[in-house]
């Protein structure tokens, strides 16, 4: 088993700097992250809730356009193929996509179906710290209809061609059916490509990735069981790897940090780093799905990519809402960690 990693100073440099010779595609569930502020007046005489006087709304990008947008921070060339509504969410959501220096020609817009929209209602002012009150989601999780795969299918193989990472970002919402992820993983530059799943529901649906990153509650559920202890954990990761027949796996714990483990049995247990400062755990293991995956394309090991990931995790969980990091503040990041060490 190895414990947390350090990466020397030089090795970081050269990792970092592979990060902007990438272009990855990522495919999956596109969704507009909505979030309306207010500031708490007084208690509601209908019922006993606060009553907030809007104050601002915001619009970013959520889902498999979060992890779009934590690599193109990083530094890399990003495509995303998905699917939005017809609707003014979706134009906004394109926009904001396209804004930020991500390609959108993949972007298929499906007349039937409502951009996924997750609204959260904030509260908090002057002198009270900002909280979520409650989040609405408007999801639609039904199958794609055959027009909208078909143009689905054609985009993702067209951008497949110039890619040299792919991430598959399936939050369940009827978009990365089988059809479309195998289409995917049988391009021709499937095998030059580093192919990372973030995914929810059964793992095993997915065969022959470079890496899978699931959650641990994510991971208990394809396994049907608990995981605690280290010993349980290893196990896991052993019997994901087999049942994917993946290079690598690696497991977010949340609080308690992640593990990994590659094919040569390499056994990595990271803790998390600067818990006293976590404000927003929101997208933290979309920020360790696209750093892992551009450190492995940069040439690093799965250890390397584990230890960095970890580190961007613990930087975005200060900041509210879905955050990323750049290569800057992951250098800074690790130059203070190993000051504060020495």
């Amino acid at each position: 088993m190895d414990e947390e990693m350090g990466i020397g100073p030089e090795r970081l440099d050269h990792l970092l700097r592979g990060f902007s010779r990438q272009r990855v595609l990522v495919v999956g569930d596109m969704v507009a992250d909505e979030y309306l502020f207010g500031t708490p007046v007084r208690i509601s005489r209908e019922a006993p809730v606060v009553i907030l006087e809007f104050s601002r709304r915001e619009l970013v990008p959520g889902g498999a356009t979060n992890v779009a947008v934590n690599l193109r921070d990083l530094g890399a060339k990003v495509d995303v193929v998905g699917v939005i509504g017809a609707d003014a969410t979706g134009m906004e959501l394109r926009q904001t996509l396209a804004y930020r220096g991500i390609g959108v020609e993949g972007l298929v817009t499906a007349p039937e179906r409502p951009t996924s929209t997750k609204t959260r209602i904030v509260g908090g002012g002057v002198q009270v710290v900002q909280q979520q009150i409650v989040r609405l989601d408007r999801i639609v999780s039904d199958p794609m209809s055959s027009d909208c795969r078909d143009r689905l299918l054609r985009a993702a193989e067209t951008a497949c061609l110039a890619a040299d990472g792919l991430i598959l970002s399936d939050y369940e919402h009827g978009v990365l059916d089988p059809q479309v992820s195998g289409a995917c993983l049988s391009t021709p530059r499937h095998a030059r490509m580093v192919t990372t799943v973030d995914a929810h529901g059964d793992l095993f649906r997915f065969h022959g990735m470079t890496l899978a990153t699931p959650n641990q509650p994510e991971a208990e559920a394809t396994l049907g069981r608990t995981l605690g202890s280290p010993d349980k954990l290893e196990q896991a990761c052993r019997d994901l790897l087999l049942g994917m027949d993946a290079q690598g796996v690696l497991i977010t714990r949340g609080s308690q940090g992640l593990v990994a483990l590659d094919r040569a049995r390499h056994f990595t247990v990271l803790p998390a780093l600067n818990m006293a400062e976590v404000r927003d755990a929101t997208g933290a293991g979309d920020t360790v799905a696209a750093a892992a995956t551009l450190v492995l394309g940069a040439g690093g090991t799965l250890a390397e990519a584990a230890a960095i990931g970890n580190m961007a995790a613990s930087l975005v969980v200060r900041r509210f809402g879905a955050a990323t990091v750049t290569t800057e503040g992951l250098a800074a990041a690790f130059r203070a960690a190993a000051s504060a060490g020495g």
